[in-house]
């Protein structure tokens, strides 16, 4: 998993409420048996004028020149405004992998539904809670200024504006230590490879006839 450190960008808005998990990634993309290629169909439905299916060429599509994410001035954004209830619908990962596949860092909206809000920590994308007094003037700003960039600092836990302004944020001490570190669950289990295997190999040496029950 990506570390998160201090990441500053482009900033794109999106202006809905309650966008959920079917929005972000179509049911019809939970078909692939792979955790990679999901960021050419991020809000499939919304970014593009014809029908997305697995396996499509995104070149051949019909982009959708009124959505946001087509606009020139979002092009490459990474920190994504939203509003509440981000991520709400059903519980699949794949909503998280498909908004860090298409290059997004850190989310910023007043509130999350719980599950998206845990997974994202889980695969290396940052969503911030601010108040929706904060998050109507981000609307605002991104909207007069072209080239609107935020810098998201989490060892400070800070979102700083380009005039300097900074907006605290609190994130959970265990999974800032994630983020920094860039540990997934996995990486965190390798932290103690080398225990593992004397485990495995005194295991082995205490009780041999596992080895043939292994292979067998």
């Amino acid at each position: 998993m990506q570390k998160f450190t201090v990441h500053q960008g482009l900033v794109a808005p999106m202006d809905r409420e309650n966008v959920d998990t079917d929005a972000i990634i179509p049911k019809q993309f939970l078909k692939s048996i792979h955790k990679t290629g999901f960021g050419q169909n991020l809000f499939d439905q919304w970014r593009y004028l014809d029908a997305g299916f697995p396996g499509q060429d995104p070149n051949s599509r019909r982009p959708n020149p009124d959505f946001v994410l087509n606009l020139p001035r979002y092009k490459n954004a990474s920190i994504l405004l939203a509003r509440k209830n981000f991520g709400c619908g059903s519980s699949r990962e794949h909503a998280p992998w498909a908004l860090d596949q298409y290059g997004f860092r850190a989310i910023l909206a007043p509130s999350y539904a719980d599950i998206f809000f845990n997974n994202s920590f889980k695969n290396g994308l940052l969503p911030i809670v601010l108040s929706e007094a904060q998050v109507n003037q981000l609307f605002d700003e991104t909207a007069a200024f072209p080239g609107y960039s935020l810098t998201i600092d989490l060892e400070r836990q800070r979102v700083v504006k380009p005039d300097g302004t900074e907006l605290a944020f609190e994130v959970q001490a265990f999974r800032k230590y994630c983020l920094l570190n860039g540990f997934d669950d996995i990486g965190l289990t390798l932290r103690h490879a080398d225990k593992i295997r004397t485990f495995e190999a005194q295991r082995l040496a205490q009780r041999p006839w596992l080895t043939r029950t292994l292979l067998a």
